[in-house]
């Protein structure tokens, strides 16, 4: 008989592959979890290539411009400023807390691709 599905693992899963770091190309997966209430950014994760750690940051400054402007195609204010929230040497860690900080805040995922050379 096959094991029943296991959400959190599903999720944990796709959040730790999200957090991705492609050397060939530069390019980055970057998580952000969203506040949809206040309507941005709470929270950053991504892979620090200079290291090799994943990080998850607080935001703690965004956007002046409001998230309810039509041009806005995203619906919400990105961060511009952020603390240090933790660091994880693998991304299943990063995933976990991802998830947990997800269920405690009532936030949704938001997945960005970077590229090094624009700031990533």
């Amino acid at each position: 008989m096959p094991a029943s599905f296991d959400a959190d693992q599903f999720t944990q899963v796709l959040l730790a592959e999200a957090l991705f770091y492609d050397e060939e190309y530069g390019a980055l997966g970057h998580l952000g979890l969203i506040d949809e209430e206040a309507r941005r950014e709470r929270y950053l994760a991504s892979f620090m290539p200079e290291d090799g750690s994943f990080i998850i940051e607080e935001a703690t400054a965004w956007e002046d411009r409001a998230p309810d402007d039509e041009d806005e195609g995203i619906g919400y204010a990105l961060a511009t400023d952020s603390d240090e929230y933790a660091h994880y040497p693998v991304p299943e860690q990063a995933a976990e807390a991802l998830l947990s900080l997800a269920r405690e805040h009532t936030l949704q995922p938001s997945l960005t691709l970077l590229f090094e050379d624009e700031g990533g």
